[in-house]
Order: C-alpha cells, then structure tokens, then sequence
C-alpha cells in the first residue's frame, strides 16, 4: 500500500513506471522527460498475418505503471496494442495499472441513436476494466457521461487552459469565442469565462455523419475576430462555418482551437480557405509530416500529462487539473 504525507510531501513507496505504446510515443517521451525518468522498455510486433504481439522488456512486479496509448487512427489496432498490454502488466504483477488514454476511442458512439446499436464506447470501458485497468486518464472526451461508463476511477482532463493559452494578449482583445455547435456551448462558455470574451453559438443541422450546415447563429460576431473552439477535428465540417460567421460580420481572420487533431484529407483541404488564419490543435496524436499544414500550430498536453501522473502516483488531489465542463 502507499504511504501517504501531507500536501504535497506525499510519498509513494511503490515504484513510478511510465510505458507507451507506438500510437504515441514521442508524447509518452516528453512525458517521461518532465518526470524525470526514462520510458519503460517494452516491444510491440505486428505479424504478417496482423496480429499483435507485445512485451514488457523489464520487470514490473510491485510498480506503478501509467501506460499511455491514445487510440487514433489505425483505432482498433491502437486500442487492441492497449488491451494486450493491460494484461500483459496484470501478468507480470505490477501493483496498478493506470492507462492513459489522451484521446479515448469510440467516443463519438457513447448511445443508442437508433435501435440495434452498440454503446461502443461502454464496450471499451469494460474491456479495459475486465483486463485488470486500476485507474483511466483521458482528455477532453467527446461526451463527459462516459465516465459513468466505468467502475474505476477515472481522470477526465482538459487542455483548455493550454489552448487558451495562445488567445490571452491584445491581438484577441477584439475576438469572440464560438462554440462550433450546441453540443460545445458548455466547453465554449468556459473558454470564453477563461479569456473574457463573449460567446457565440453555431446551430445548424445534420444531414449525415459527416456533414452538417451552419441554420443561424446565436450572439453578436459583428466586427469580431471569431475563435471556434471543438474537442475533435476530423473531416474539418466545424470549418465549414468559416463563410457563415463572415456573412454574419465576422473580421476575414478565423481562428480554431480543438484538441484532437484527427485531420482526415478533407480536413486539410478545408484549411485552404483564405480567413482561416490558425488552427491550434494538441499532441494528443501524433500528426505525421504530411499531415502537418502551415496553419497547424501544437501545443503540448505533455505538462499536464505528467503532473496528473505525479499526483496519483503520490496520492494528491487531481481536481486542479480535471475537465472544467
């Protein structure tokens, strides 16, 4: 069991181990670099028939270990790697597993829209408890409720702070935040309490799971400098209210913030258009090289990453740094 201090002279006597799978592995790096201990050693190998196999190079037996994996695109090979390496950890008899999962797959299909569907993202949290997960870490979730999903404890982080980081300063004192739909309101409502801007809020309807247009648009834009805030990007439908918000007043100079950049091709495309000046995203994924536009800009989840790890480990509040919405 841990030994505990007080504040923050709390001491843990079990050893702190940081593993990555391959989703992200410079992410787990810069993580295991602000803790000041180097990644744990472990190999994944994908046969030629694609199956998986994992191995933890090192012993575990009686340690912490935070295995960070977020689940992006090939999803089901990432989140396959992470279930095999949660039993992989459970075998070698580490004292807790805590997976770290900056971007959580499936989350999008967290209900029944229609009948005769699957809850996919319930069916990942049971996977992940029934393997023998302690504990799940995750950032800016599509739909808060699915931390209802599980019977462990779980950590619901933002990057909100580090997003809004890049609007703080005179150049935005003229901008207004827009929450992409009515869905964002809440999340938009809380980047516009943390910068003191107004809020505007997009409408629009659904014609299909990839397109969606911009009905009305609710709050004054007029003369403003417009920030569309989202928790993911991948087609890039959210930047298709470009036009709307410019026939609503807007100033010709756009700028998004979301967390998950997903970036399908259409995505990148929709980046082409000439008022979208900046698009802030974090490394919860890894964005290959030809994937990384110009008006891409990242900011790093990697500080709070490892001082949520630290917390834990030593058995501190997190609630400083969970989910503000």
């Amino acid at each position: 069991m841990r030994r505990f201090g007080t504040g923050s002279t709390a001491i843990a006597t079990h050893p702190l181990r940081v593993f990555s799978g391959t989703a992200n592995r410079p992410l787990a790096e810069e993580v295991a670099h602000h803790l000041h201990i180097k990644l744990g050693r472990a190999k994944t190998t994908r046969f030629p028939d694609t199956e998986i196999h994992v191995l933890i190079e090192e012993v575990v037996r009686g340690q912490d270990v935070f295995f960070i994996q977020p689940c992006s695109a090939p999803v089901n090979e990432h989140l396959v790697e992470l279930l095999l390496y949660v039993d992989a950890f459970r075998r070698a008899s580490a004292h807790s597993i805590t997976v770290v999962i900056p971007y959580f797959p499936y989350a999008r299909q967290e209900r029944m829209a229609r009948g005769r569907e699957a809850i996919s993202a319930k069916v990942v949290a049971t996977m992940l408890e029934s393997l023998g997960a302690d504990r799940v870490i995750y950032i800016d979730i599509h739909n808060p409720a699915i931390q209802g999903f599980f019977n462990i404890p779980v950590d619901p982080l933002t990057a909100l702070p580090i997003l809004a980081d890049r609007f703080k300063g005179e150049a935005f004192r003229n901008a207004a935040i827009v929450a992409a739909d009515v869905g964002r309101a809440k999340l938009a409502g809380k980047y516009a309490e943390t910068l003191g801007l107004p809020l505007v809020i997009m409408h629009k309807r659904r014609d299909s799971a990839e397109e969606a247009k911009v009905t009305h648009i609710v709050g004054d834009i007029e003369g403003k400098i417009p920030i569309i805030v989202d928790d993911i990007i991948a087609s890039g439908s959210v930047l298709t209210q470009v036009d709307a918000l410019i026939e609503a007043g807007a100033q010709p100079e756009v700028y998004a913030a979301i967390t998950h950049p997903v970036l399908l091709p259409s995505a990148l495309e929709r980046l082409e258009h000439p008022a979208l000046k900046e698009l802030v995203v974090t490394n919860t994924i890894h964005i290959p090289p030809e994937k990384m536009h110009p008006k891409i800009r990242v900011v790093s989840v990697a500080p709070l990453l490892a001082n949520v790890i630290k917390r834990v480990h030593v058995g501190e509040s997190v609630s400083p740094l969970l989910r503000l919405t």
